[in-house]
């Protein structure tokens, strides 16, 4: 396999292209009958596994796509669900996260009663454990203290066991730490440095390693459980195409993770508006976006106010600062109509007036969507050519996300968009215009518009084959699912696609990831691709098992492509 590999990284000096539909003439051929099933499975899953196309052959392509577009009827692959079971913190509110994984400023709010400890006994343990670090560690010097962690160590700690901490291999370590009682492995593992830590991570069973994460600070786990997640729902799930466009839908309508209290409240972001609407209509997914404390506090529309309402504190209880237009602006040029939509600033004015009031509940506590009258614009407003009458409260947003949900360039950006991702950076207009039409008819249903693309002939034209360039994300999943790779945990893939030039959840700007193959030509991703296609060969990631390639080559300018 790794010479295979080489063979690829040589011939192609890393030089990967990726072609768009530009010749009418391919456009209207048909792709051979041959290619078809790897290139359905090449845009509606993250790559094919090997067996995958005898799959796809046995129950018919078609029959397939459909199984795709409905992932309810598909069962879920079970070494996914059990993967994901020790990934604990996807499945909490936003309340819940901020108790069960505190920041340091969140343990000494509970230390004085501002926040409740969590409930199992457990964390509180943990909790009140990370208070006496901080404290201990208040007033002293920043860096490391080997001695005096070799102090801590020896107050719970016999010679013998030090150590054995101290020398053997890795897994004669994890022994002689697994061999001591509970709440003594717990204060061990806060006595040890990072680097030990890591060490033992490696080879540490699943619950230990979680408890290894846990005594760096369990704040971090909320983002790498996410990322975590991300990486293995997109190698193991059944249901790929829901993977696929959860991806998409999320870049769509991206949040940055490491803005303030968006920390806490990504995950219920992705898990409770994206994940149950990516096949719905359009119009649910834009409300419970809008509606996310994500979203409202990622673009700041949470403290918007507007000009006329009563003077004093909002329910955020910070003063009052002005109509904030930043949500307003990108809800119609990134959202839904598109920067060429035909909106004036005199509209994105109209709209950010008709989302006052929509506010979150405390958001550094993981609170809730909350409207308060109090912040709202009250008077009348006129948003592309319709009026919205006087006192409607909550139900002036409410009326502009019908207003654009519904209108004709949304149709025609979001069909586009979605050309994007599944045929080619520079779609076909007759495509776009025939799902265009779709969208309107169907009021935005996406499942209906993506069966327009799946069945048209400028998705199977020999022009589309292999025409999109893979992002870092695409690609590092791609070659595990085409190794047949197993992954017993996924942060060293996580951080691979960082060093590649994606980050998960990072993308600062609401732009989210690109769809566009061209974001991702450039001379550092493309080194860092080949860089990760040798680690993954030679089973140099930690992590993730490879035990063959199938002679797929895995850093080759085809395996690029999708």
């Amino acid at each position: 396999m790794r010479r295979t590999l080489l063979t690829a990284l040589v011939a192609t000096a890393g030089l990967f292209a990726a072609k768009q539909i530009d010749d009418a003439g391919k456009v209207l051929r048909a792709m051979p009958r041959d290619e078809r099933v790897e290139h359905a499975l090449n845009r509606l899953t993250f790559g094919p596994r090997p067996g995958d196309a005898e799959q796809v052959g046995a129950i018919g392509l078609k029959k397939w796509i459909e199984l795709q577009l409905r992932p309810e009827r598909i069962p879920e692959n079970p070494v996914l669900v059990e993967k994901l079971k020790m990934l604990d913190s996807l499945g909490l509110s936003g309340e819940d996260l901020v108790r069960n994984y505190p920041d340091p400023q969140m343990v000494r709010q509970m230390m004085s009663g501002q926040i409740p400890f969590p409930t199992d006994p457990d964390r509180r343990m943990m909790v009140r454990k990370l208070m006496a670090r901080i404290e201990a560690r208040q007033g002293q010097d920043a860096q490391p203290n080997p001695q005096a962690a070799d102090e801590t160590l020896a107050e719970v700690l016999t010679p013998a066991e030090i150590q054995a901490l101290r020398t053997g291999p890795p897994r004669d370590r994890v022994a002689a730490l697994l061999a001591m009682p509970r709440e003594k492995q717990d204060d061990v593992l806060g006595a040890l440095g990072a680097g030990a830590r890591q060490a033992l991570f490696v080879v540490a069973p699943p619950e230990l390693r979680r408890r290894i994460e846990m005594s760096g600070g369990p704040a971090q786990l909320v983002a790498r459980d996410l990322s975590e997640a991300k990486m293995l729902r997109a190698i193991y799930s059944n249901r790929q195409l829901a993977e696929v466009l959860d991806d998409f839908w999320f870049n769509h309508f991206n949040v940055y993770l490491e803005k303030g209290a968006d920390r806490y409240l990504v995950t219920e972001y992705e898990r409770d508006a994206i994940r149950p609407r990516v096949l719905g209509k359009f119009r649910d997914l834009l409300e419970a976006t809008a509606k996310s404390p994500a979203m409202l506090f990622y673009l700041d529309n949470w403290e918007s106010v507007g000009v006329q309402t009563a003077p004093g504190r909002g329910i955020h209880n910070r003063a009052r600062r002005g109509l904030n237009e930043n949500y307003g602006r990108e809800l119609m040029e990134l959202h839904t109509l598109g920067v060429n939509g035909g909106y004036t600033q005199k509209d994105v004015t109209e709209v950010a007036r008709c989302f006052t009031g929509w506010t979150i509940n405390q958001p550094q506590r993981g609170g809730k969507f909350a409207f308060n009258p109090r912040l709202h614009d009250n008077g009348p407003k006129n948003v592309l050519g319709v009026k919205i009458p006087a006192g409607g409260g909550e139900k002036d947003g409410e009326m502009v996300l019908d207003i654009l949900a519904r209108h004709p360039s949304t149709a025609h950006f979001i069909s586009r968009q979605l050309a994007m991702r599944f045929v080619a950076d520079e779609p076909p207009a007759s495509l776009v215009d025939r799902m265009t039409v779709r969208f309107l008819k169907s009021d935005g249903d996406i499942r209906a518009v993506l069966e327009t693309m799946f069945r048209s002939k400028e998705f199977w034209s020999e022009g589309a084959y292999r025409s999109k360039m893979k992002s870092p994300f695409e690609m590092a999943v791609s070659a595990v699912r085409a190794a047949a790779g197993d992954v017993d945990f996924a942060f060293p893939l996580v951080n691979q696609v960082a060093q590649m030039g994606e980050p998960l959840y990072r993308k600062m700007e609401p732009t989210g990831y690109s769809n566009a193959s061209r974001e991702w030509m450039n001379t550092a991703g493309l080194m860092g691709r080949m860089n990760f296609a040798l680690q993954l060969a030679d089973n140099r990631l930690p992590g993730v098992k490879v035990e063959g390639a199938q002679g797929v080559a895995l850093g080759s300018p085809e395996f690029q492509k999708r």
